[in-house]
């Protein structure tokens, strides 16, 4: 192919080559996810709890804690949780300050 503007045709076709296999490859992987998740369900299980389970697994346990600490502390806040706010000890564990500041 010849180059157009200066640009070369035939290294841009193939980008858009790759690049369109890749959305392919996408596009299977998604179905075959869509399939799992649909087994999963058939089989009983939460479909959104293994989303959030998902979710979690690929946070490093710091991240995770502070994430779960912060949806209690909101949770509370709103009035969802029926037990005590957390304790000075969970906010210093967690390096949280009790305006949910990071220290």
């Amino acid at each position: 192919m010849a180059d157009v503007g200066g640009v070369a045709a035939d290294h841009l076709l193939s980008y858009i080559e790759r690049i369109e296999r890749l959305e392919e490859e996408k596009k299977s992987l998604s179905e075959d996810l869509k399939e799992v998740f649909a087994e999963a369900k058939g089989t009983g299980f939460d479909v959104k709890a293994m989303r959030a389970i998902l979710k979690f697994r690929k946070m490093d346990k710091a991240e995770y804690q502070e994430q779960e600490y912060m949806i209690d502390l909101y949770k509370h806040a709103l009035g969802m949780l029926d037990d005590i706010a957390p304790s000075e000890a969970d906010l210093e564990a967690n390096e949280i300050s009790p305006e949910g500041d990071a220290f």
